[in-house]
Parts: structure tokens; sequence; C-alpha cells
């Protein structure tokens, strides 16, 4: 599960201590830092919304951890980029469903834009 602290920041993405140790808080610290938990690695990152990169952190750490339960391994590394590709794949669905619009919303923008053109020039012409 991740969670942030407003312990001291570390360089950028550095492991700090084990997921145990970290209080679950949510909380920046002064330097902007977030501290978050990924399965059981704690890291500080720095960003300027706390929330949403708790948020992330808690995504990730989902996902890594339904790979886990779903693969033998237990190779930290091996997870993560399993989990990387998993998300990967659904970023690029996603994209590809907003790129490729129905026939029906292509036709309705048109209708819209069209009304919208007729409404300016009149409105131009009024005007």
């Amino acid at each position: 599960m991740a969670t942030a602290s407003n312990q001291p920041p570390t360089d950028g993405l550095k492991k700090a201590v084990p997921a145990k140790e970290a209080p679950a808080t949510n909380a920046v610290n002064g330097s902007g830092s977030v501290r978050v938990e990924i399965f059981d690695q704690v890291y500080n990152l720095r960003g300027s919304d706390a929330d949403y990169i708790v948020k992330l952190a808690a995504y990730v750490d989902s996902k890594m951890r339904a790979v886990s339960e779903q693969t033998a391994t237990v190779d930290s590394v091996r997870l993560a980029v399993l989990a990387a590709l998993n998300i990967a794949d659904e970023y690029h669905l996603l994209k590809r469903q907003l790129e490729t619009r129905s026939p029906e919303a292509r036709q309705r923008a048109s209708k819209l834009a069209s009304a919208l053109d007729e409404v300016l020039q009149d409105t131009r012409r009024t005007g």
C-alpha cells in the first residue's frame, strides 16, 4: 500500500527504509518531497501535488501486487517491469480508444461545429 510522510528527503528515488518503518501519514516536508511506499519499498519523491503522487504510488503498488499474485517470481525488478508493461498496455489501449472516436461521435461533432458556425455567421451579420 502506498503511504506518504514528512520525513527528510533522500536523493530522488533511492530506497530509504523498509516499509514497516514508514509512518502511514500523507504529508509533504518543507522541500516538497513526499515519502511513498511501493511494493514494500520506501521512496522519497518530489512533486507539487503530494496527494497525486501518493495516488500514483498506490496504483503502481497495486499493479505490482497483482503481478506478484499471478507469477512465481520474487524478483522485485522483474515484477516492476511486468507491472510497467501492464500499465503501458492500459495506457495505449485508452489512447487508441480516444484516437479512434466512434463514427457517431465524429458525426455529432461535425453537426455541432456546423451549427456553431451558423450561429457565429448570423451574429456577425446582425452584430
